[in-house]
C-alpha cells in the first residue's frame, strides 16, 4: 500500500487549528482528487478541503466537532496504483518535480454532494417542525442533495401528500431528547456571544422614528425599478443614513483592538449586516457603504447576504466591519437589546415599522412608526454620544432627503 497522509493545512490569519465540521468521505470510500473531503471551521469562516490526490480513504482524524491542529494529520490515502507515496503538509505554491502531488486547494465552502450517510439529513429548523408534528424524519424521503430532507418534503407528509411518516390522528404524549453537538457556526457564536456579554458592557438606547416619509420614498423609488427587480427595504436607507451620521460619531464606527489596548477609529464604514443562516448568524460586510449609492448599498446587501446564506462567503467577506446593523425584518417585534459584535463598539438594531396612531401637530394622525434598538460599549462610548448619535440618524430618516445630502 502507497499511503499518502495529508496534513491540516494553514488557512491564514494566524490559524493555527480548525474544527471538524463534516466528514464529506469516511473510511473505504475512494475519492478523486479535488474531492471535498472535509469542511472545517476556522473562528472566522467554514472552508471545505479537496482531496489532494485520488485514492482510498484509510483513517480519518477527528470527530465533528474536534479540533485539529495545523499540521497535524488529517486525512490518509492508499494511493496504491495512482501516485507516488507522499506526505501532505499545508498547500503552498506549485513548486519541485513535476511528479510531485498537488497540494489540497482549501476554499471557501460551497455546496457538494455529502457522502452516502445513514443519518437524517435535515436543517434544525425541519427538526424542529418534524418533532412538533411527530413525524419521524427517518421514515421521510428526502427531495434534496444526497437525500437532504427540505421544508417542502416534511410539510408534504404533514398534509398527507407524501410517503412515509404521517401525522398522528390523536393527540400523544411525546417523549426522547434530541442530543445536538456543538460545532461548528453555532459553537463560534456561542463562543463570541459569550465573550461579548462577559467583557463589554453594553449601553442599550431604544429609540422611537417615524417613518412615514421615508415609506413614502421607498414605495416611490420602487414604483420606478424595472419589472422584476428586487425592491428596496428600510435596510439600505438605514445604511445611507448611517454612514452619513458616523461622520459626525466617529467613536461608534470604531474597534477596540484589547491586545494593544488602544481603539481604532475607521474613516471607512464598512458595515456588518447582520444575516440569519441555515448555520445560524452570519456578519457578511458592505465595504467602502460611505462610498456607495443607495441603490449600490441595496445590491451590496442583497449580494454578501446570500452569499452568507448559501455558505459561499468569503473570508474578507465575513471580516473587517467597522460597526454592524441588525434586523429581523417582520419578526422585529418592538424593542430588542443587539449583542456587540465584538471587536466593534456599537450595533444599531431595527424593529418592525407598524401604523400607530400619535399625536401630530395636537392632532391624533395615523403614522409608520419603526424602533431602533442600538447597544454601545459604555467603557468607550458615553450614553450622551450614543443617545446623540442615534438622534441623528432619526432626524436623517425622519427628513429622508437629508440622506443624500452631503454636509
Amino acid at each position: 500500500m502507497s499511503r499518502y497522509v495529508f496534513k491540516m493545512p494553514d488557512l491564514g490569519e494566524g490559524t493555527v487549528s480548525a474544527e471538524v465540521v463534516e466528514w464529506k468521505v469516511k473510511v473505504g470510500d475512494t475519492v478523486k482528487e479535488d474531492q471535498i473531503i472535509a469542511e472545517v471551521m476556522t473562528d472566522k469562516a467554514a472552508v471545505e478541503i479537496p482531496a489532494p490526490v485520488s485514492g482510498r480513504v484509510v483513517s480519518l482524524t477527528g470527530q465533528p466537532g474536534d479540533m485539529v491542529a495545523v499540521g497535524a494529520e488529517l486525512i490518509a490515502f492508499d494511493t496504491s496504483g495512482t501516485a507516488p507515496a507522499e506526505t501532505a503538509t499545508a498547500p503552498k505554491p506549485a513548486a519541485g518535480p513535476a511528479s510531485q502531488p498537488p497540494a489540497a486547494k482549501p476554499q471557501a465552502a460551497a455546496a457538494a454532494p455529502p457522502a452516502a450517510s445513514t443519518r437524517v439529513m435535515a436543517s434544525p429548523a425541519t427538526r424542529r417542525k418534524a418533532h412538533v408534528a411527530g413525524v419521524d424524519l427517518a421514515s421521510v424521503s428526502g427531495s434534496g442533495p444526497g437525500g437532504r430532507i427540505s421544508a417542502l418534503d416534511l410539510e408534504s407528509v404533514i398534509a398527507g401528500k407524501g410517503s412515509g411518516a404521517v401525522k398522528p390522528a390523536t393527540i400523544a404524549a411525546r417523549n426522547g431528547v434530541e442530543e445536538i453537538k456543538i460545532i461548528g457556526v453555532r459553537s463560534v457564536i456561542a463562543e463570541r456571544m459569550s465573550a461579548a456579554k462577559r467583557n463589554i458592557p453594553h449601553f442599550a438606547y431604544v429609540e422611537e422614528v417615524d417613518v412615514t416619509e421615508l415609506e413614502s420614498l421607498r414605495q416611490h423609488l420602487n414604483s420606478r425599478l424595472p419589472k422584476g427587480a428586487p425592491a428596496l427595504t428600510y435596510l439600505p436607507f438605514l445604511v445611507a443614513a448611517l454612514v452619513r451620521v458616523l461622520e459626525s460619531f466617529p467613536q461608534c464606527n470604531a474597534v477596540h483592538d484589547a491586545e494593544r489596548n488602544v481603539i481604532l477609529r475607521h474613516a471607512a464604514a464598512h458595515v456588518g449586516i447582520a444575516t440569519q443562516t441555515p448555520d445560524g448568524l452570519k456578519v457578511p460586510v458592505v465595504k467602502h457603504a460611505e462610498a456607495r449609492s443607495l441603490h449600490d448599498i441595496a445590491a451590496e446587501i442583497r449580494r454578501v447576504s446570500e452569499a452568507a446564506r448559501s455558505n459561499k462567503a468569503t473570508r474578507e467577506e465575513l471580516m473587517g466591519s467597522t460597526i454592524t446593523v441588525t434586523s429581523l425584518g417582520r419578526l422585529g417585534g418592538i424593542a430588542s437589546t443587539p449583542v456587540i459584535n465584538a471587536p466593534e463598539v456599537a450595533i444599531v438594531g431595527v424593529n418592525k415599522a407598524v401604523d400607530r396612531p400619535v399625536v401630530l401637530h395636537g392632532a391624533i394622525a395615523i403614522r409608520r412608526i419603526m424602533n431602533l434598538s442600538s447597544s454601545f460599549d459604555h467603557r468607550f462610548v458615553d450614553g450622551f454620544d450614543a443617545a446623540a448619535m442615534i438622534q441623528a440618524l432619526k432626524e436623517r430618516l425622519e427628513h429622508p432627503a437629508t440622506i443624500f445630502i452631503q454636509d
